[in-house]
């Protein structure tokens, strides 16, 4: 099942979706002299990169949901529709799980989410890992007729929706196609739910990124509503092509090289996270350059080898 290839392993590692480095001095500069706006990455090597990345042996890849692009907030992600883009993707990779980190529920039709979910499922072969939220930025909602302050309500509806509990509604013989498993849903944050809701309702659990002693904290609250159901969360990395490179901390992450990442890797893992998507952002050297080296350096000491 995808939650189990997630798991399995000491601890798993993924990649945070947009490839690109473009909050690097020298992204900032080729941003610049490509008319791009703040927060919106190059992708002219998205699908050579998603490849490599499967081939390389990285456990998954995650798509965030920014359906509005805001100035103020100046993130524009992958720039792709998250669903759309997991279906392109399903098609030029073979063996690497997809997952949303995560869906803004209360902005979409639930429905159509869950016949979108569908579709990719079905596509990738049950890859699908449907990360969900409640979104937290209040500037979305008026335009797409949604109620910020009731974002919460709305999010559990929702879900009810993706699970098949509002299967009543439907006519005799009416049906979500296609019919395929419901991939397994995974939090961002709370969602403006009790943790008791989410550790009950949910297959996972989507933190926000911090340092390995941040998680021992969050981990333990997860475990006593969840159980042993998986942890995961994102680091920021700067990879140094320097074995020896000390760890050296920015916001959401780390600049490091081979033995950094790898004890903080381990750190994460004693901490009790499952699974740490890798973001590639506020990296200097060309990424697909640190995509091989981390492969090389660090994935056989996690992964396990069938």
């Amino acid at each position: 099942m995808t939650i189990s290839k997630l798991t399995s392993g000491p601890l798993t590692v993924g990649l945070e979706l947009p490839l690109d480095n473009d909050w690097t001095q020298e992204g900032q500069r080729q941003r610049m002299l490509d008319k791009r706006p703040f927060g919106v990455p190059n992708l002219s090597e998205h699908q050579s990169l998603a490849r490599l990345a499967d081939e390389l042996g990285f456990r998954a890849l995650w798509i965030r949901d920014v359906p509005l692009y805001d100035p103020s907030f100046g993130d524009a992600a992958q720039v792709f529709d998250p669903l759309v883009y997991l279906g392109f993707l399903s098609g030029v990779t073979r063996n690497i799980l997809l997952g949303t980190a995560a869906v803004v529920l209360p902005l979409r039709s639930p429905w159509i989410v869950r016949k979108s979910a569908a579709s990719v499922q079905a596509l990738s072969h049950d890859r699908l890992m449907l990360g969900v939220a409640s979104g937290d930025r209040p500037s979305e909602y008026p335009l797409f007729g949604a109620d910020y302050e009731n974002r919460g309500q709305a999010f559990r509806h929702s879900v009810e929706i993706l699970t098949g509990k509002q299967d009543s509604r439907l006519s005799p013989g009416q049906a979500i196609l296609p019919d395929t498993r419901t991939p397994p849903l995974l939090s961002a944050g709370l969602s403006q739910q009790s943790p008791e809701w989410i550790g009950q309702h949910m297959s996972g659990w989507l933190a926000y990124p911090g340092t390995p002693e941040e998680h021992v904290h969050r981990v333990n609250l997860w475990r006593n509503v969840a159980g042993d159901k998986p942890y995961v969360s994102f680091i920021h990395l700067d990879y140094l092509n320097d074995p020896k490179a000390p760890r050296k901390r920015h916001r959401f992450g780390l600049q490091t090289g081979r033995d950094g990442l790898v004890r903080e890797l381990e750190e994460m893992q004693s901490a009790g996270v499952n699974h740490v998507g890798l973001h590639f952002r506020r990296n200097q050297a060309q990424v697909d350059e640190s995509l091989r080296l981390v492969a090389q350096d660090v994935l056989g000491v996690f992964h396990e080898t069938n």
